[in-house]
């Protein structure tokens, strides 16, 4: 019982840190606005492809991840 414990109280803190990065993340004005963001926007048709800022997250969190590793 107790992993399923830890488990439970680690699943909740991830899930609390995704809504925490989904409420700040409209607040940080660069983002999903970088130059190398695809998007395109013709007559009744509009496509984004957020592919520079896909890859500053990855980078950010890389960094993130291999701290806490060590």
């Amino acid at each position: 019982m107790t992993e399923f414990g830890r488990t439970l109280i680690i699943l909740g803190l991830v899930l609390a840190g995704f809504g925490l990065v989904i409420t700040v993340a409209g607040r940080v004005p660069f983002l999903g606005r970088l130059p190398g963001d695809i998007y395109i926007k013709r007559e009744g048709f509009v496509f984004y492809f957020p592919l520079a800022t896909s890859l500053v997250i990855s980078l950010i969190l890389t960094l993130i991840f291999t701290l806490f590793r060590r």
